[in-house]
Formats: C-alpha cells, sequence, structure tokens
C-alpha cells in the first residue's frame, strides 16, 4: 500500500512522508501476514475505487470495481476491508501527529504568527484589541463553569485495544526521527494492529461505558484539567484563580431509553470513578511523602504543619523530625481509609497504621493547604507550581467522585411514577388523564408538604416505580458519601410542560433531596430538555411558567442560574439542519430573556453529537456563534463517541481542546456588541430562509411514500445494529417510523452511505426561494456572523465528505428499482442546489477553498474510505440475499468500522 497516498505536493511532506511509511509498514505486514494476493487484490480494488470516484460517471470504471468485488470470496472480502480498515486508522495517526506537530510549532511562534483562532493567544489578543483587558478575562473565569460531559452514546465504533494499539503506535512515532526508514519496534506495533479485531464480538454492557469513560477520565483528564487551570493562570498572572473547569458524565446516570441502567448500576459508576479519582490521590500522596524529606533541623515548620504532623499516628523513629513525611503519612492513612469506605476494598498499597477516614475531600484539602502554606513559606518561587499544588488542583476540580453526574429520564416515565405514588397513596387516581392545570394543582399540593407518598410495604406498585425509586435512593447515598458535587444535575428528555419539572422535585423528595421548607437548598436542579422543533418553539413559554413556581425559582436564585439543555439531534431529524441550527439560536435568545426577567443567569447545556447533523463540527467555532448573553461563562456540551477519543485521547490533544472550548467562552462572554446583533436585524430573512429549507426536508423524509423503505434499504441501517457499539437499543420502540428512531443510527446511516443527508438537505432548496437582494444581504452576512459563517463551513465539510456516485451504488441495493431513482436523484439534485448555493454565497470555486488544510486532509482519506464503501455495498448485497456465511456479516462489521474511522465524524 505504499502508493496509497495522493499526490497531492499542498499537503505537508512530513504527513505524507509518514502516511507512505505507515502504508509501506502494512503492506509488509499484509504480504506475510495475508499473502501476496491479497495485497494485489487490495491494490486492484483501489485503482479500480480511485478510478470510480474520479470519473465516477464512467460505466467502464464502475464495471471494473463491480467485476472485482464480485468476484471475491467472503474471506478474501474480509481481508480486503479489514486492509483498508487498518489502513484508515493509520493514516488517522499520522493526521494527529501533523494536527499536533502544527499547534507546538504555532505556540511556539507565538499569536504573532498563528493563524489559528482557537488558541488562548488568539483569543487574548482579539479581545485586547477590542478593549477587554486581561483583568476582565480573569474575572468572567472566575465565576465561569465550563463542562464537557462524556456521554455514552453509541457512535464510538473502534474497540478499547485498538484505541490502546492507536496510542501505543502514536507515542513510538513521536520518537520516531523524520525521514527515518521503519524500524522493528514499529513494525511490531503495525503488526499488533493488523492482527487486532477490529469489531466486537458481543454487545457492550453499561460497565463496560463506566470502565472506557473512566479510563479517559483516569488517563488524561486527572492531568489534562490541573495543566490547562495552570497554563490559564501564568498566561493571566492569576495565579489564584480557582478551576472553572469540570468533567461530566452521563454514564450511570442516564436511563433515558435504556433499560439497563439501575441503581446498582449508578453504585457501580460511582464506585469505579472513586477508585481511579483515590488511587490517584493515594499515589501522589506516596510520591509526596518520597520527595519531602524537610527536616526541621534545617527548615521551620508552620505551627499548622507541627499541629498536623504531632497529631500524626506515625511513630517511625525513622522519620522523627520530618514533619511533612510524618504529616503525609497521617494523611495517606485517612485516605486509605476512605478508599476502604468508599469502593469496598483496601488500597493496593495499604497505609501503615489505621485512621480515621476523612469522608468529604474539604478536610483532606484542609490538610493538603497546611503543607503548601509551610512549603510556600520555606521558598514561596520553589513551590508555586509542584506536584502538592497540581494535586490541590486536581482534588479540587474532581474531589472523590471525579467527575459530576447527570441523572437523566423521559418525562412520560415521571408522569407514570407520580401517577402511581399518587394511586397507591390515595392522593388521587387520575393523575395521567388531567390537563396541565390539575396536574400543576395536585404537584403544587405535594411541594408544599414535607409528608412522604410513598408507603412502605405496599404491595401494587408498578416495577417501573420502585425501579426509579431505587435509583433515586443511590443518588442520595451518592451525595450523602461525596457531597453536592457528586450529582448536580437531572435532566427531562421530552419536556412540554412545568409539571415535567414539578414532578422531578416531588420524586427527589420521597428520598430526602428536596425539603419544601428549604427548596433552595436542594442539591439537583431539574433541567429541561428541549429537543424537537415544536418543543424549542415553546421553549421560552415552559420556561417562564417554570419560574413563577416558587420552589425551582428559590433553587435556581440560590444557584444564580437556571440551567436549560438544547438538543441538537431530534431538532435536526425533525426539521433540517438549517431549521435546527436556527431554532437553536432563536430559543436560546428567547430563553435568555426570560431568565433576566426572573432575575438569573443562564446556564446551556448544548447537546451536541460528533456529526454535524448532530451538532458537531469545532468546539470553539459552536461557543463563539452563540447569541451574545447565552454563554457569559457558563456552558456545559456533550462529548459522545468517537469525539472522545478523537479531542481527548492522550493529554496533549486534550489541553488544546480544552484551550480552544476555554477561548471560545472567553470570547463569547466578552465581545462587545452594541445595539441589535445580526439575529435581530436579519431574523425574519433566516426565518424565512429555515422554514424553506424545512419545507423541502419534510416532503422527502416525511411525505415522500415509500422513504422509509429506500432509507433502511439504501443504508446500512439494519447491519448498523450487529455493530455491538452502546448498551442502548438504536430506537425508542420496536417502531419503524424515523420519529421513533434514535438520531444517532439515523445520522451514522447517511454517513455510511455518503450521503450525510442530515447535514445539508434543504439548504439549496432554501436559497433558492430568495430574491438576488435578499442573496446579496446573506453573502455579506457569511463574512460578519460567526452564526452563519459557522454554519455554512459545517455544511461545506460534511459535503466534502458526501459522494452521491457512492450513494448510487447504495441506492442499487433498493429493490425497487423506480423508488431508487426517483430518490436518490432527488437527493443528488438537491445537493447540487446546496452545492451551488454554498458557492454563490461563499464566492467559492469549491468545497472548502478558504479552508485549504481542512481539504487536503478530506482528500487524503478518500482513497482509502470508498473502497470500504465498495466492498460493503457487495457484501450487503449478499447478505440481504440470502448468503448466511459468517464472513459476509463479518466484513460488513468491519466495513462499517473502517468507514466511520475514516469519517471521524460520522455520528
Amino acid at each position: 500500500m505504499t502508493d496509497t497516498m495522493p499526490a497531492d505536493t499542498a499537503t505537508p511532506d512530513r504527513l505524507r512522508e509518514e502516511v507512505r511509511l505507515l502504508g509501506s509498514v502494512l503492506g509488509d505486514v499484509i504480504r506475510e501476514a495475508g499473502g501476496q494476493d491479497l495485497y494485489d487484490r487490495i491494490e486492484a480494488v483501489r485503482r479500480a475505487s480511485v478510478a470510480y470516484h474520479r470519473d465516477g460517471a464512467d460505466t467502464r470504471d464502475a464495471s471494473e470495481l463491480e467485476r472485482l468485488l464480485a468476484g471475491l470470496s467472503s474471506e478474501q472480502a474480509v481481508g480486503l476491508t479489514h486492509g483498508f480498515a487498518v489502513f484508515s486508522l493509520l493514516a488517522n495517526v499520522a493526521e494527529d501527529r501533523e494536527a499536533r506537530r502544527r499547534a507546538r510549532e504555532a505556540e511556539g511562534q507565538g499569536a504573532a504568527t498563528d493563524d489559528r483562532p482557537d488558541t488562548p493567544e488568539a483569543a487574548l489578543a482579539w479581545l485586547s484589541g477590542g478593549g477587554a483587558d486581561r483583568k476582565a478575562v480573569v474575572d468572567i473565569l472566575a465565576r465561569s463553569l465550563i463542562s464537557p460531559v462524556l456521554t455514552a452514546h453509541p457512535s464510538e465504533v473502534r474497540r478499547k485495544s485498538v484505541l490502546d494499539r492507536i496510542a501505543a503506535l502514536s507515542a513510538l512515532l513521536d520518537g520516531h526521527g523524520e525521514g527515518q526508514g521503519p524500524s522493528p519496534a514499529l513494525r511490531r506495533q503495525v503488526f499488533l494492529l493488523w492482527a487486532t479485531r477490529l469489531v466486537r464480538t458481543s454487545g457492550l454492557v453499561v460497565q463496560d461505558e463506566i470502565d472506557t469513560v473512566v479510563s479517559f477520565l483516569e488517563q488524561v483528564f486527572l492531568e489534562a484539567i490541573p495543566e490547562h487551570l495552570n497554563a490559564w493562570r501564568k498566561r493571566l498572572d492569576a495565579p489564584q484563580l480557582k478551576p472553572f473547569m469540570t468533567v461530566g458524565s452521563w454514564v450511570g446516570g442516564d436511563r433515558d431509553g435504556n433499560p439497563n441502567v439501575d441503581a446498582s448500576v449508578m453504585d457501580a459508576a460511582f464506585r469505579t470513578q472513586t477508585r481511579a479519582a483515590l488511587g490517584a490521590c493515594l499515589d501522589s500522596v506516596h510520591a509526596l511523602g518520597a520527595e519531602l524529606s524537610l527536616s526541621e533541623e534545617l527548615v521551620e515548620p508552620t505551627p499548622e504543619l507541627t499541629a498536623l504532623s504531632d497529631a500524626s499516628g506515625d511513630t517511625s523513629p525513622h522519620r522523627k523530625g520530618e514533619p511533612f513525611r510524618r504529616a503525609l503519612t497521617q494523611i495517606y492513612a485517612r485516605l486509605a481509609a476512605d478508599y476502604q469506605a468508599k469502593v469496598g476494598t483496601p488500597p493496593p498499597r495499604p497505609a501503615g497504621f489505621a485512621a480515621d477516614p476523612y469522608g468529604q475531600p474539604e478536610p483532606f484539602l484542609a490538610d493538603l493547604k497546611v503543607l503548601r502554606d509551610a512549603l510556600q513559606t520555606a521558598d514561596a518561587r520553589a513551590f508555586t507550581d509542584d506536584a502538592l499544588s497540581r494535586l490541590i488542583d486536581r482534588v479540587e476540580a474532581f474531589g472523590f467522585h471525579l467527575a459530576v453526574i447527570d441523572m437523566r429520564q423521559n418525562a412520560d416515565v415521571h408522569e407514570r411514577v407520580v401517577a402511581d405514588l399518587f394511586r397507591v397513596a390515595g392522593v388521587a387516581d387520575d393523575y395521567d388523564t388531567r390537563d396541565e392545570a390539575g396536574r400543576m394543582d395536585l404537584l403544587r399540593a405535594e411541594l408544599s408538604s414535607r409528608r412522604p407518598l410513598f408507603v412502605p410495604g405496599a404491595s401494587d406498585y408498578a416495577e417501573e416505580t420502585l425501579k426509579e425509586r431505587a435509583i433515586l435512593m443511590a443518588a442520595a447515598r451518592a451525595i450523602g458519601t461525596f457531597g453536592p458535587d457528586a450529582i448536580r444535575t437531572y435532566i427531562v428528555s421530552k419536556t412540554e410542560s412545568p409539571s415535567d419539572l414539578l414532578e422531578v422535585y416531588l420524586v427527589l423528595k420521597e428520598v430526602g433531596l428536596f425539603d419544601p421548607a428549604t427548596p433552595e437548598v436542594c442539591p439537583i436542579q431539574a433541567v429541561p430538555l428541549f429537543e424537537t422543533i415544536t418543543d424549542l418553539q415553546a421553549a421560552p413559554a415552559t420556561l417562564k411558567a417554570l419560574m413563577a413556581e416558587p420552589a425551582p425559582l428559590a433553587l435556581a436564585r440560590a444557584r444564580g442560574v437556571q440551567e436549560v439543555m438544547i438538543g441538537y439531534s431530534d431538532s435536526n431529524k425533525d426539521g433540517s439542519y438549517l431549521t435546527s441550527t436556527w431554532e437553536l439560536n432563536h430559543a436560546s435568545r428567547a430563553l435568555r430573556d426570560v431568565a433576566r426577567e426572573a432575575g438569573l443567569g443562564l446556564q446551556l447545556f448544548h447537546g451536541r453529537g460528533g456529526a454535524v447533523g448532530r451538532g458537531g463540527g469545532s468546539s470553539f467555532a459552536g461557543v463563539v456563534a452563540q447569541p451574545r448573553g447565552t454563554v457569559e461563562g457558563r456552558i456545559r456540551v456533550t462529548e459522545q463517541g468517537e469525539v472522545i477519543a478523537n479531542k481527548y485521547g492522550e493529554p496533549g490533544v486534550a489541553r488544546r481542546n480544552l484551550d480552544a472550548l476555554t477561548s471560545g467562552v472567553v470570547l463569547a462572554s466578552l465581545r462587545k456588541e452594541s445595539g441589535e446583533g445580526p439575529a435581530e436585524r436579519h431574523g425574519a430573512l433566516i426565518s424565512r430562509l429555515s422554514e424553506a429549507s424545512m419545507q423541502a426536508y419534510r416532503a422527502l423524509v416525511y411525505e415522500t411514500e415509500g422513504f422509509i423503505d429506500y432509507f433502511r434499504a439504501a443504508t446500512p441501517i439494519s447491519e448498523l445494529s450487529e455493530l455491538k457499539i452502546g448498551s442502548r437499543p438504536a430506537s425508542r420502540s420496536s417502531s419503524t417510523r424515523i420519529e421513533d428512531l434514535r438520531a444517532i443510527p439515523w445520522v451514522f446511516s447517511w454517513s455510511q452511505s455518503r450521503v450525510m443527508l442530515p447535514g445539508w438537505y434543504g439548504f439549496g432548496s432554501a436559497l433558492a426561494t430568495l430574491d438576488a437582494a435578499e442573496v446579496d444581504t446573506l453573502k455579506g452576512l457569511v463574512g460578519d456572523w460567526p452564526f452563519l459563517a459557522t454554519l455554512i463551513q459545517n455544511m461545506e465539510m460534511v459535503m466534502a465528505k458526501s459522494d452521491m456516485a457512492v450513494a448510487r451504488r447504495y441506492a442499487s441495493l433498493v429493490p425497487d428499482r423506480a423508488l431508487a431513482d426517483d430518490i436518490h436523484g432527488r437527493i443528488a439534485a438537491e445537493w447540487q442546489l446546496t452545492h451551488d448555493a454554498v458557492m454563490r454565497l461563499t464566492g467559492q470555486a469549491s468545497l472548502l477553498e478558504r479552508q485549504p488544510e481542512l481539504a487536503r486532509l478530506i482528500q487524503l482519506r478518500l482513497p482509502y474510505i470508498e473502497p470500504l464503501n465498495h466492498v460493503q455495498v457487495e457484501l450487503i448485497r449478499r447478505r440481504r440475499a440470502g448468503d448466511d456465511d459468517p464472513a459476509v456479516r463479518e466484513g460488513i462489521l468491519v466495513a462499517l468500522n473502517g468507514i466511520a474511522a475514516g469519517l471521524r465524524n460520522s455520528g
């Protein structure tokens, strides 16, 4: 596979050479492990695929490709897909390394020559030019909450074993000299990747997802967050700046559509997280004990340190006169007792003697700060950025619980549970049939009383009620064990009315987490999630009604903010990319105004996925594009599936992405704008454009007879369910309707077939409804309005990854040829219309002309993604025709894996 890299002289030589190096090593491995025949077959298919990509309309090239693929045995097809999938992974390694090199070079050269806007240096320079000094940045970060939230949403197709092999290969290449030939170690790592199964043979359970998320937290975030904080302190000359970045997790608390999450899972999530958090603290304290060998004869201890040392149970004569070590021995013993109490097993390195546990992080921090103050009294310059300071930052950011776990459940479940509680308690038998006013009357009455509804010993509760009560009791235990930062948010999916939120406070009351006498101290805030277009449009009225209720208003005022989550995935599936993006923008501005009227701040939680059709794209650009006044230093963003490994797979990459997110928040919070913004001045125009886009999109997806049959035949949606990439089912019910399909398989399937429909469809038809003057207005806005610029850039990216010629081959899987030709023809026509619309608005001659580096990287991937597409189509055709050879299934799944890895943001 030595000539797989396209001859693009604009691509940096080092990237091209590294891809060639890895391809050459893989080629050698394939020859020896798979045989010369397999290698020759891979090359023949690759060449035919490249020709088909270049001249898609040429039937001669298509016929050659079909001839090669039709002649493959099942085993040959598996070998072929495996080879291209592994090369896809290797090319990604090279691309990631090139991105890191470029970032390091930019940092070394300084902001003056850094053309990336998403760096702290560029952000601070831009703000300085606009009159915002560094004190303003310090002030905003001092009251900020910036939180990436890791979820278990299933779009990560790579096994952890594969991710481990990639990490090992990347680390090895870091020490590989430029221009150096392949070493035995490099060949060994490539062989190990080649010989590792790419797809899972059994499905994931929730504990697998817990372990995966905790591995990222433990191996990356525990170090990256304190280092990120310390870097911002230095560049702002603000050594006292407190941690403003908090990592969240949905794994263990998200039950929406996942029947496998229960009380035991939540307990396991906290236990697993605590094992990692306390284990890291114990290791750090042990290392400090080895390092801080200071003698009181040479360094006078502070009175506080002396008291801590004297109170230690350490009686070893070897540490007599070493107050730091004696104190640390006691600290270690207390921390080890916490480990035993919270994890349930002794720590790997037992303490030398028994001691009482700390219980909470605060007394542990107090002891650490006694040590730090004593060290800084002795030599402030030597101990301002040391291991002890980093440990303190880590504990302040992560506590003993590591990540803040969100709870999430569907409003329909709460309705049934509350109705059951009312029924058994004899309060009301008709809660679920009452209108909103009737429900609110009942809820208000119960929320004003401290009397619990649950009747111990009653035997006629629904199983669902008992299960929900059990997980709420687990949440109460976690908060009692770890403190109020362990769980702060309860997200209500499918929120349509205020009763959906009051129901949460009612069930929290049942387990002692909500007290009607002091609602402001409730540790958990009920957070509405608005997902569909209709829900987004109704969101301001729903929030206003909620803020009219005393209990939630009191809690929000105590926090200073009411959090609201907005969903990108379902709103896109509901109404098109443009409409979703505009309705999210419009709802955010309206929600901001409702919160201000109530004297509150608004904390938006953005439910984004990896694909553009699910809110993906640059986090920096996405934050900067938010309406003014909707960030104000506070934002939470979901990180899902393959995005977690891509953005946080190693500490250096994680720090750059955390910097980009922080830079975006600072810019969005401090940029100065006077008068009405573009959204207010041109909102009517964008609204008309949005309406036209939604009409075009829904005309295809929801109003075209046979569309669902086309979708299920022309994409690998049915095969996707066999990939075993998550613990949740693909649909919310057994229905085959688009409305009931989860957004991830919807987007993932269109990505696999290279249509990328959720990321662009409808925009071309919408622009065609405007007159020339209105189009000229939009042209001007593309350069001046981050919202519109980001929208266009994201569409360009997904359209550059799409390919209507490849999509036509997937359409050939549709049994009804007339239906296939009609719907594929409509999709291809809209793609061309949207392409021309984007070119018209941007003045470009080709997609991504103004983003040449991204364009080159996408072009680099296509020659090894497209053979996987073609093989996948052939194998799906065989399987659907009745070929039950396990190798056919294996080949389809490997191709799914390889295509997703190559596209990088497929779900």
